[in-house]
C-alpha cells in the first residue's frame, strides 16, 4: 500500500487544493469515475443506442466486495430508499416490533418511526455516555416479537463501529432479521454479508464507495426476500407482461424504473478502484491515520468523543470537541481558512480520512488545532 499510495493519490484532484478529511460526508470525485462519466455522456451524445449494460455489472461488483450472490443485490438511489423499501414492504403483524440504537442517522430512524402509525412498536436502545452501543442492552430489548434489528455499521456522529456478527446472533436467536445501514462502513473496512450474518444491507454509493449522489444498493438475502413485498413495482422489477405482474425471483423485484445510468456507470469505476486497492489495505492505512489523529489530540489534551478503547470498534471517523460550540465553530473556521476540510456535527468536529490521505496531511491538520 505504501509504495502505491502516491499513485492512487493523484487520482483525487481535491488533494491539489486542500487537505480533505471529510470523506464521511462524501467522497471527492476521482479521475477514474470522472473519466467514465464523461465516456458515458459522450456515448449518449453520439450513439445512445449503444449504451453499455450497467445493472448486471454493478451487481457482480457489489457481490465481489460484500459477498452473497449477485442476484441478491438491487440497485437503488440511496440508503434511505433501501431502508424504506424494507420498512414499507415487510409483512408486519399485530404485536411486532423493530429494535435499533437511539440517535441513528435519520435514514435509519425515520422509516422505522413511521411504522408506529401501522401499529409496529419501535424500540430505541439507549447509548452509553461513552457513545458505545452495548450489546447486552440490545439483547435485552430483542424478543420473539422482534422482526428486524436495524443498526448502522458505523454511527455517523461518533464513529462507533458495530459488531455485526454479534448483532446477527442476537437477531437470529430470536427469529429476527439483521438489517444494516452500511454507508459509513462500506468501502473502508471489510464487510462480508455472509460471514457477518447480515440479512439486509442498504447503502449509498457517494461516500467510501467512491460514487456520486444518486447511487446505491440494497442487498437482501433469499430468506428476507420471502418476507419483504416489493412496494415500487416498475419495468425492471418484473417480467415484461402488460396484463399480469410476475416479479423476478430475486432482488431485482425491489428495483423499479429507470435510474441515472450515467452515474451508475461511472460508479462502476469507483468500485473497480476499491477492488484494485483492496478493502483490507484501505482499512489498515486508515487505521494508521486515525491512530495518528488520536495520538495528536491526546497530546493537546483535546477531548475525543469517539469510542477508541477497542480497535474493533473503531472506524475511519474520529470526533472531538474543543470544549464548547463556540470554540468548535472557531476551530472549524480556522481549519477551513487553511484549506483543511472537516465536518462540524452538532457539538463535535468530525475528521474522516481515506486511503488517499497522508501522514503529512494529518500533521498539518493537528498543527492548526
Amino acid at each position: 500500500m505504501a509504495r502505491s499510495l502516491s499513485t492512487y493519490r493523484t487520482l483525487f484532484p481535491v488533494t491539489e487544493k486542500s487537505v480533505y478529511l471529510n470523506n464521511a460526508a462524501e467522497s471527492p470525485l476521482n479521475a477514474r469515475v470522472h473519466q467514465r462519466l464523461n465516456e458515458y455522456l459522450q456515448l449518449v451524445a453520439q450513439e445512445p443506442q449503444n449504451k453499455p449494460e450497467v445493472r448486471a455489472v454493478l451487481r457482480t461488483q457489489l457481490s465481489s466486495i460484500f459477498g452473497g450472490a449477485a442476484d441478491e443485490y438491487a440497485l437503488v438511489t440511496s440508503t434511505g430508499i433501501g431502508i424504506n423499501i424494507v420498512a414499507s414492504g415487510f409483512q408486519w403483524r399485530a404485536g411486532d416490533n423493530v429494535v435499533l440504537p437511539i440517535d441513528e442517522h435519520w435514514n435509519n430512524t425515520f422509516p422505522w418511526l413511521a411504522l408506529r402509525e401501522r401499529g409496529v412498536e419501535v424500540r430505541l436502545v439507549p447509548v452509553a455516555e461513552d457513545q458505545r452501543v452495548d450489546l447486552d442492552k440490545i439483547a435485552s430489548m430483542v424478543d420473539h416479537n422482534t422482526r428486524i434489528l436495524s443498526s448502522a455499521a458505523v454511527r455517523f456522529n461518533s464513529g462507533f463501529r458495530a459488531d455485526l456478527r454479534s448483532l446477527s446472533e442476537i437477531a437470529h436467536a430470536n427469529g429476527a432479521l439483521l438489517m444494516v445501514d452500511g454507508i459509513q462502513g462500506a468501502g473502508v473496512f471489510p464487510i462480508d454479508v455472509i460471514e457477518d450474518g447480515v440479512d439486509i444491507f442498504a447503502c449509498g454509493g457517494f461516500k467510501w464507495l467512491l460514487g456520486m449522489h444518486g447511487t446505491g444498493f440494497l442487498y437482501i438475502n433469499k430468506k428476507a426476500q420471502e418476507l419483504v413485498t416489493p412496494v415500487l413495482p416498475g419495468m425492471f422489477s418484473a417480467e415484461n407482461h402488460s396484463r399480469e405482474l410476475h416479479y423476478f425471483p430475486d432482488a431485482r423485484r425491489y428495483e423499479t424504473g429507470t435510474i441515472a445510468y450515467a452515474l451508475f456507470h461511472a460508479w462502476s469505476a469507483g468500485l473497480e478502484l476499491l477492488l484494485e486497492v483492496g478493502i483490507a489495505n484501505i482499512h489498515a492505512h486508515v487505521l494508521g491515520l486515525t491512530d495518528r489523529i488520536i495520538a495528536g489530540l491526546r497530546a493537546k489534551n483535546i477531548a475525543i468523543a469517539t469510542p477508541i478503547k477497542f480497535v474493533n470498534e473503531r472506524s475511519a471517523i474520529v470526533s472531538f470537541t474543543m470544549g464548547s460550540e463556540v470554540t468548535n465553530q472557531r476551530c472549524y473556521e480556522r481549519l477551513r481558512e487553511h484549506n483543511v476540510i472537516v465536518a462540524l456535527r452538532s457539538v463535535h468536529i468530525r475528521v474522516s480520512p481515506n486511503f488517499f490521505n497522508t501522514e503529512e496531511e494529518i500533521d498539518r491538520f493537528l498543527a492548526l488545532l
